[in-house]
């Protein structure tokens, strides 16, 4: 068990820190639109969680989950990973990526917002004290940039919305995810068509740009696989808190690798959203060791917890 848990938190921390130095790989893509960087995150993605689920016997689950009845929920799961999946691509190329770590500190927050809308739940005094924090931070960033950080808005929102929409799919995350990408195919290879028959594409002209644009889907897949792996192996409470890795490793990509602008303002803001951070870390900490506690009181007593 000890073993079991311990692999899942490399994974989950493999995952996290590629997705954290993600970056680094799109800022070497900055010569290429991210609409087409986008398209071939879509179709080299796809291909290599095809290859994965074939090797494990479930590539049938795609195509049921496709004919299903679920299949606006997966279209739309398809149009809020995609915008997300631009948005960030852009966001780094065009020297934002201040903002995007920004977007997906804010991430665990707005999700919990959106569990409130969706599904009721309701809010302690904890995290109400912790979007009161995010709210805060973004109220002080508009107000010293003079406009609205939209890039880490939309990072955090469509993720947010992606997320409600995989809690509402029984199908795992690969296998969801793969059908998401399937459906996007079509779309990603007609504009790649038009791209080239165009002479504007860029893969398979220098070989240094078609590795990287091919490596897309190697950097999609692979964290996405780990998670999957871990989700099913570590506690809550390490699952929450390894999150944040990525939106850290994020921001140091921009502001030491980078030079990204960095004012005042900034520091004021994250200086808000990162004690939410701390806010919500401690409950999640606080909330796993008191389920353990009563699984292992019910077990001691010879109950049993539903």
């Amino acid at each position: 068990m000890a073993h079991t848990a311990r692999s899942g938190v490399i994974a989950l921390i493999i995952a996290c820190t590629i997705w954290g130095l993600a970056p680094i790989y799109y800022k070497a893509l900055a010569h290429v639109p991210p609409l087409e960087v986008l398209t071939h995150r879509t179709l080299w993605s796809m291909l290599i969680f095809c290859v994965y689920l074939a090797l494990q016997g479930r590539l049938a689950e795609v195509w049921r989950l496709i004919r299903s009845r679920n299949l606006p929920v997966v279209a739309l799961g398809a149009v809020m990973i995609s915008i997300n999946w631009f948005v960030f691509i852009r966001s780094i190329q065009v020297g934002q990526a201040v903002q995007a770590s920004l977007g997906y500190y804010i991430f665990p927050i707005v999700a919990v917002v959106l569990g409130t809308v969706f599904f009721g739940e309701r809010l302690n005094r904890t995290q109400a004290a912790a979007v009161a924090l995010a709210v805060l931070a973004v109220g002080v960033l508009t107000y010293g940039l003079g406009m609205a950080p939209w890039v880490a808005l939309l990072l955090a929102v469509t993720f947010g919305i992606y997320a409600v929409i995989k809690k509402r799919l029984s199908a795992g995350p690969v296998v969801s995810v793969t059908a998401e990408v399937a459906l996007l195919a079509p779309l990603a290879l007609y504009w790649l068509w038009h791209l080239h028959g165009s002479g504007q594409g860029h893969f398979g002209h220098d070989w240094r740009t078609s590795l990287l644009l091919a490596f897309a889907g190697f950097v999609t897949a692979v964290p996405l696989m780990l998670f999957s792996y871990a989700s099913r192996r570590v506690t809550m409470a390490a699952f929450g808190l390894t999150q944040y890795l990525n939106p850290t490793l994020q921001f140091l990509c921009a502001t030491l690798i980078f030079r990204e602008a960095f004012t005042g303002w900034h520091l004021t803001a994250f200086a808000l959203i990162w004690a939410a951070v701390a806010v919500f870390a401690v409950q999640a900490v606080v909330q796993d060791k008191a389920a353990r506690r009563a699984v292992s009181s019910a077990a001691t007593s010879g109950t049993t917890v539903i």
